[in-house]
């Protein structure tokens, strides 16, 4: 599905900012909700719960878990499992999550004809968006992984997680606030959303959808999430910077080595698996015209928001327009 859309008539999605859509409405309608929310990988996190469900009991555990999550993964902490295998020169032991995220990243890496490459980690960081250093030429083919232990066919190999680690922590806390008893809520994590049950109004719970040009404020529409599925963004507004007409984007192209520069703008998936979405998100940017064709060989349903000159259009893919107001 292609159509044009003007500024007026905008569909637009961001990796940084999916914000719950309806909030004057929500504050009006009964049962009222309850949001918390807190800090976590330089953003923030927010559950939002029917009122009455003792949702601040949730803090503590949700603060633990992705703690737990960043010691694993983050390439920023010298002492996170991630790092420790990126100095090591071959085969590290690793925890069991850290290694399922690393097997789907590879999985992904492989059915997305490398367009998601977790080995772009020093080319992130010479372009300024990352800490990681090593070989800068992305080759994802020379690393594997068991159920608790990384490997590198050279010494100068490593394995960045952060486009796919921030999914793995939302469907875990999602489950977490499913197994403490909660059965309708949503859970934002740094612009990823996963929702369970319902609304206390009755209906899916619903979340806005941003403007992905840098110039852009405000959401202009929104997207239903039914029970159990999760939306992931990637986009070049978020983490990027201009240097002449040029915007430079985190999300690198592994073809070129370089940022991707094309006319992609943002990317959304919807899936049942966070983990998954998120690093569809990120290979499906990095792939900018030949995402929708990559979507479609492998049953993604993604919406797809490209610039030309101060206008956008769109592609879906599998199914996603059914899900938007």
């Amino acid at each position: 599905m292609r159509l044009n859309l003007t500024r007026r008539h905008m569909l637009a999605l961001t990796g940084a900012t999916l914000a719950t859509a309806g909030g004057a409405r929500a504050a009006m309608e009964k049962p009222a909700t309850r949001t918390i929310e807190g800090r976590a990988f330089a953003s923030a996190w927010r559950i939002t719960l029917p009122d009455g469900n003792n949702a601040g009991t949730l803090r503590a555990p949700v603060d633990a878990l992705l703690a737990q999550v960043d010691r694993q993964m983050s390439p920023w902490r010298d002492d996170s499992e991630i790092s420790a295998f990126n100095r090591a020169p071959k085969e590290t032991p690793v925890s069991a999550a850290t290694a399922l995220v690393a097997r789907a990243a590879l999985g992904i890496a492989g059915a997305s004809d490398g367009w998601f490459d977790p080995t772009v980690g020093p080319l992130i960081a010479r372009w300024g968006f990352g800490p990681i250093s090593g070989d800068r030429t992305p080759r994802w083919q020379g690393l594997a992984a068991t159920e608790n232990s990384l490997a590198k066919d050279a010494p100068g190999l490593t394995m960045d997680l952060c486009g796919i680690a921030k999914g793995h922590a939302l469907d875990l806390v999602a489950r977490r606030v499913a197994d403490l008893g909660h059965s309708d809520f949503l859970v934002d994590l740094g612009g990823e959303l996963k929702a369970l049950g319902q609304h206390p109004s009755g209906r899916d719970w619903q979340v806005a959808i941003e403007d992905p040009r840098p110039d852009a404020i405000g959401a202009v529409a929104g997207l239903r999430l039914p029970s159990g599925m999760a939306v992931a963004t990637s986009g070049l507004r978020a983490q990027s910077y201009m240097i002449g007409e040029r915007r430079y984007s985190h999300i690198m192209d592994p073809r070129h080595a370089a940022p991707v520069d094309g006319t992609i703008a943002s990317v959304s998936v919807l899936a049942e698996s966070a983990m998954l979405a998120d690093g569809w998100a990120t290979a499906l940017t990095a792939a900018d015209a030949d995402g929708p064709a990559l979507a479609r060989r492998n049953g993604i349903a993604a919406l797809f928001l490209f610039q030309d000159g101060t206008q956008l259009s769109t592609v879906t893919t599998g199914g996603f327009d059914r899900h938007l107001i």
